[in-house]
């Protein structure tokens, strides 16, 4: 029993030391890794990732990231191997076309899993010539002469969203969670635009297959999670449940997956019906699914299959609704904050009615809210101010370094810049930065030359819808949803907030 417990005792205090000391190592290796220890930045932060991870954990990332900023400079370590950049130089450096900087292992995490298999999406992939195929397969059902066709399917659900809301909160007097509704709005636009049927969130004024909150619970798991990407091999991409996965006894598809899945079958019965019936086999819809079977007739190396349209489709509904739907929450937002804004909007929208520059139309087109410089000005102090994407932009160094903002940065380093950070910066949008203030992007006809330069730096700063090649493909979309709901809602609607609340719960009135 003696030489049990002396047995027991050695092996103990054999084992501390070396785990205390395997812990110590790996924390001393991660504060030199690279030399990256040079840069300020939170203690914890040049340690562990889990610095960063707890950081996003607490959804305040962005807050912290711009502190951190503020006060230690324009390069901040925020990981072991992480490095985050606040002066717009470095935008061309990351971001810029052609350096072609590989995403970092954050955005793989991303991605779903569907049969088994792991399907790479435009966004999340980090395989650049998949990306660059990929792109290249769709890029045309966004450009700005093919957004036009789909302004039709935004005037339909517009249409709805106002009689919805008529009808349910401005003739009963009703309170509405203006947030969630505008979440329907933009969910039900996104899918009528890319398969001509809406999910019906507006019309059963629910959140139909609980798709919202997936979707929150979704965002919830990746934030964080893409901080320690290891963690996403061991939860939700691990090797077992993926074999689960594959055999069937695991579901984790989506009611988006199931909803896109059901639309992608009905357009292809309907595509070999009208080839049997001696049709031509795309029938114009107007939508993006139309768009993207087009490209796919023409794609002669059978890369653009219906597996990888049906990936498209799906991350579109996801990605396309929840930014949109916080951009317009948000301009809202800081229309309520500042009232005063508010007014000139609307002054500006009924002048331009009042004096025939625009017609009294229920839902103003697209080209119509181009004469609405005001309403151009709030929009894109808005997505100055509260950017959508409010974690920082990852890339990977090239093996061979790279040099940003006058730094040689080790190859294999992660290099980002954050929207929340630079869209502050005051030498590049005045010493109010910090402040909701339209006025800046305004230019009168005598303004200097120093002024228009101001501007167009103010526009190369900007970073909401990303950067480089791997700019948002949907912004042209999201900003067509926008510009044309706001005036046409605020046309009809007087919109406040409850009484002693922050602008949470909106009332809605005619």
């Amino acid at each position: 029993m003696f030489s049990t417990i002396y047995q027991s005792t050695s092996f103990s205090s054999l084992v501390w030391p070396s785990f205390t000391l395997a812990v110590a190592t790996w924390l001393v290796t991660n504060y030199f890794t690279k030399g990256l220890n040079k840069y300020p930045g939170p203690v914890l932060a040049s340690l562990t990732d889990w610095w960063r991870f707890h950081t996003v954990w607490r959804r305040k990332a962005h807050y912290s990231y711009l502190k951190l900023h503020n006060e230690l400079g324009d390069i901040v370590r925020l990981g072991p191997n992480c490095l985050s950049f606040a002066h717009p130089q470095a935008i061309k450096s990351i971001y810029g076309l052609t350096k072609k900087l590989g995403k970092s292992d954050f955005y793989p995490v991303q991605m779903q899993i569907s049969k088994g298999q792991v399907l790479q999406s435009l966004f999340g992939t980090q395989d650049q010539d998949y990306h660059a195929k990929l792109r290249k397969a769709v890029s045309n059902a966004f450009s700005m002469s093919s957004i036009v066709q789909y302004e039709a399917r935004v005037n339909e659900t517009t249409k709805v969203f106002l009689d919805r809301t008529e009808e349910l909160y401005a003739s009963t007097g009703l309170t509405c969670n203006f947030i969630l509704w505008l979440q329907f709005f933009a969910f039900d636009v996104i899918t009528q635009i890319t398969y001509s049927k809406r999910v019906g969130f507006l019309d059963k004024q629910e959140d139909v297959d609980g798709i919202i909150a997936w979707l929150d619970k979704i965002f919830q798991y990746m934030a964080p999670i893409g901080q320690i990407p290891l963690l996403d091999k061991l939860l939700v991409k691990n090797p077992i449940l993926i074999l689960l996965n594959k055999y069937g006894f695991i579901d984790n598809s989506s009611g988006t997956a199931r909803f896109s899945k059901a639309r992608m079958v009905e357009r292809l019965q309907e595509l070999a019906d009208r080839k049997a019936a001696g049709k031509d086999e795309i029938y114009q819809h107007g939508d993006l699914l139309t768009m993207f079977l087009h490209s796919q007739k023409q794609d002669k190396t059978g890369f653009f299959d219906d597996s990888r349209i049906l990936t498209m489709t799906t991350s579109i509904a996801l990605a396309g609704s929840d930014t949109t739907a916080i951009s317009l929450s948000a301009v809202f937002y800081h229309l309520l904050r500042n009232p005063e804004c508010f007014q000139k909007m609307l002054k500006e929208l009924q002048d331009a009615i009042d004096s025939g520059l625009i017609p009294d139309s229920e839902i103003l087109s697209w080209s119509d809210s181009q004469k609405l410089p005001y309403l151009d000005a709030c929009i894109k102090e808005t997505l100055r101010i509260h950017p959508a994407i409010s974690l920082n932009l990852e890339r990977l160094t090239p093996p061979e370094g790279i040099e940003i903002c006058g730094e040689l940065i080790p190859g294999g380093t992660v290099v980002s810049c954050n929207p929340w950070v630079l869209h502050r910066r005051k030498e590049i949008f005045g010493e109010d930065a910090d402040i909701y203030r339209p006025e800046r992007w305004l230019l009168g006809e005598s303004s200097p030359p120093e002024a228009r330069a101001q501007l167009s730096e103010m526009k190369a700063t900007m970073l909401h819808f990303g950067g480089g090649s791997r700019t948002c493909l949907g912004k042209h979309i999201a900003l067509l949803e926008m510009y044309k709901l706001i005036p046409s809602f605020l046309k009809k609607f007087e919109v406040r907030t409850l009484p002693c609340t922050r602008p949470h719960a909106i009332s809605v009135f005619s």
